[in-house]
């Protein structure tokens, strides 16, 4: 595939609509909505790595908006889960942000998320169900939708050309927790003429119409008064109508709930001063009472639902906790689905919390646990038919994901050449009589350690390397003219097993020599700093060939004492 021209600024007023994050992949929401000296940023959030080396979370590449920043308007939340709002600190550490729209309890989690960041400050306004903000080149409404977490929201950008509609994440509940999604606005928004519709897919490849999230409670409370020992439930921390239903069915089944994990605490503190997690006083207990209660009147609330090492069900299977340990009788219960990359750690927490002698249930047709937040095909086609839209670009999923979605478009009417699968960074440009997708702008990931510091992308690419392929390094011995005068060593770890790999490690041993003889002999002038970069190069490329692996290669000069 060719690549496009990267555009670092636009002097030109044509509406573009790109996205900094959530295309071929599942979180790390970001989209950006352009046009003229005007920028909209619907969301920022964040992602968890599959695998850790020494990396928290993953965030979008900023420099764009870094570079645009006098042109920004505002930051609109469509909803409080992290992958939508995670990003956000990072993104006022580094941009200048006029106002950041919000609602309910979106507004609490992030307020709650800034408190912890001391430099940063936030100008965030709480949008209601009709607020309408007008700029220059836009008119931002809001349209209300069912999602797993309280106070979503799609949002309504009027252009010249016509409505850009943004979903966020939701899907068709008709016995909701909450308010009913509008209908009546997604017809007005398609009277009055939508341009694009950009739509959330993570369901795309599903048939199935989801679940009722009232369903589930009643499964959940059903559950919880039949099983007699204590109940360890694993739940996303976000979703507050989830952890809701577990506190009514703890309650119902005479339980009390203690918490575990700091994410979870959070929101259920956030939860219950906007009064969206009721309980009587008498429901959450401490680390202190917990011990002196009878098993089958305990629920403990824990995160780590996704496998994640350091969350608290983790380190319950792993034997680790501080607090609890799995006793006879234990039921641990899943109510979430797996996050796409995740199962292989969910599998493995399961297996430990069984050899650990618990009961485990998770979600299937014969004990339902958890109903996606997110719209399968027929009512990602529902969507479609109400907003009637010109333009469609699937958002928010994989790439097989976004490529269905744009089936369902056509199957609804959509013309095949209206629909574009975008990938990070590409820029569908609108312009009076033409629709084109011809640049890119600077794009990438920044990764996130546990100091909240930004990890270089070359030292995360080292530390994989080191965990898939081990290290090798060649020692040199040189004199003070640079010639060697004693046997190269090499030395490797998580590599080979060197005493079974002699004949590899000689020839390995005589490549080095090799490399190191000829770099002196057609350099002239050089520095250490340049020998070692070729002979990392030339010698990883070697091992390669001859290994298929690529360790991490270490050349290291010494002299002798």
């Amino acid at each position: 595939m060719e690549q496009k021209p990267i555009i670092p600024y636009f002097n030109d007023n044509n509406i573009k609509i790109f996205a900094l994050g959530g295309l071929n992949e599942i979180g790390k929401n970001m989209y950006i909505v352009e046009c003229g000296e005007e920028i909209i940023i619907i969301d920022s959030g964040m992602f968890f790595p599959d695998e850790n080396y020494g990396v928290n979370y993953i965030i979008p590449d900023f420099t764009y908006l870094e570079k645009n920043e006098k042109k920004i308007v505002g930051l609109f939340i469509t909803h409080g889960h992290e992958d939508h709002i995670g990003g956000i600190p990072q993104l006022l550490s580094k941009v200048k942000i006029p106002a950041i729209y919000s609602n309910g309890l979106g507004c609490g989690l992030l307020k709650s998320k800034l408190s912890e960041y001391r430099r940063i400050s936030a100008n965030i306004i709480e949008f209601s169900d009709n607020s309408i903000y007008n700029f220059k080149n836009f008119k931002v409404s809001f349209f209300r939708t069912n999602h797993s977490i309280p106070d979503s929201f799609g949002i309504a950008i009027k252009t010249s050309l016509g409505y850009i509609l943004h979903t966020g994440d939701f899907k068709f509940d008709f016995s909701p927790l909450g308010p009913q999604a509008d209908y009546k606005k997604l017809t007005k928004y398609s009277e009055e003429g939508v341009l694009c519709l950009l739509s959330d897919s993570t369901n795309a490849n599903e048939s199935n119409f989801s679940v009722s999230e009232k369903k589930i409670g009643e499964s959940i409370k059903s559950m919880f008064k039949n099983i007699e020992g204590r109940i360890i439930i694993s739940t996303f921390a976000s979703n507050v109508h989830r952890v809701q239903q577990i506190i009514d069915a703890s309650v119902y089944s005479n339980r009390k709930v203690i918490v575990f994990g700091r994410s979870m605490e959070k929101t259920i503190n956030v939860g219950k001063s906007l009064n969206y997690i009721k309980a009587p006083l008498s429901t959450f207990i401490s680390v202190k009472e917990f011990s002196h209660i009878l098993p089958k009147n305990l629920t403990i609330l824990s995160t780590g639902s996704q496998g994640e090492p350091l969350a608290a069900l983790s380190r319950i299977a792993d034997g680790t906790h501080n607090h609890i340990k799995i006793i006879p009788k234990d039921t641990i219960i899943f109510s979430s689905s797996a996050i796409p990359g995740n199962e292989t750690s969910i599998n493995r927490t399961i297996n430990k919390l069984f050899k650990a002698g618990a009961n485990v249930i998770i979600n299937s047709p014969l004990a339902d646990t958890h109903t996606s937040g997110h719209a399968s095909q027929d009512e990602l086609k529902l969507m479609l038919v109400l907003t009637r839209p010109k333009y469609f670009v699937p958002i928010h999923g994989e790439y097989s994901m976004l490529k269905k979605h744009v089936e369902l478009a056509i199957s609804t009417g959509v013309n095949p050449e209206n629909c574009f699968i975008l990938s990070i960074g590409d820029v569908l440009t609108f312009a009076k009589d033409k629709v084109f997708s011809n640049y890119q702008v600077p794009s990438g990931i920044t990764y996130i350690d546990s100091n909240n510091n930004i990890v270089d992308e070359q030292i995360v690419k080292e530390r994989k390397s080191l965990s898939d392929d081990g290290m090798l390094a060649a020692i040199f011995t040189l004199d003070k003219f640079d010639q060697r005068i004693a046997e190269t060593k090499i030395v490797t770890r998580g590599f080979i097993y060197t005493k079974s790999s002699e004949t590899l490690i000689a020839t390995i041993k005589d490549k080095a020599n090799t490399l190191f003889d000829s770099y002196f002999k057609n350099n002239k002038t050089t520095t250490q700093k340049q020998l070692k970069t070729y002979i990392s190069l030339e010698l990883s490329n070697f091992i390669y060939s001859l290994t298929e692996r690529r360790p991490v290669i270490m050349p290291i000069i010494t002299s002798p004492k």
